[in-house]
């Protein structure tokens, strides 16, 4: 029998972090299936998002490690993805620039984000969900930057 301690059902942070885990599982599943990580997806986004980036800038930006990036960046780029390109004026800056391949990727990976979501979200009506929505967001709004903690995966 798999009970949860009811001292630990108290604790929000508990509850946010089991919830938070079970969708990262879900969703890491889902992009597994493409041979993709949750690291692809953000960098894709990012890059669809706020537009062309410095490699360097991008890992800054995703709190991921430089030679990550770089990784991430090479299996996007083999897949044709993104693009790089050296910067002009610093040739030793390479600038990652989204493909509009890549851009349908994902939005094709947002919508596996969202069936995810409305399955983890299943027990909540739409205006809970709405609320939910906005309380986590005031929540990750107020929270201490964490470029210092350990990456997710």
């Amino acid at each position: 029998m798999n009970e949860t301690p009811p001292s630990l059902l108290g604790l929000t942070t508990y509850l946010m972090t089991k919830t938070g885990k079970a969708a990262r599982g879900r969703l890491a599943d889902r992009l597994a299936e493409r041979g993709l990580r949750l690291w692809h997806m953000a960098v894709l986004a990012a890059l669809t998002d706020f537009g062309p980036h410095v490699q360097r800038e991008l890992a800054g930006r995703l709190s991921i490690d430089r030679s990550d990036v770089v990784k991430i960046v090479d299996g996007l780029g083999a897949a044709g993805l993104v693009e790089r390109a050296r910067d002009a004026a610093d040739r030793r800056r390479v600038t990652v620039t989204v493909t509009p391949e890549g851009r349908a990727l994902l939005e094709s990976l947002k919508a596996d984000a969202l069936s995810v979501q409305e399955e983890v979200l299943a027990p909540l009506n739409a205006r809970e969900r709405a609320r939910l929505t906005a309380l986590l967001r005031r929540v990750h709004d107020g929270a201490p930057d964490t470029a210092g903690a350990r990456p997710g995966r």
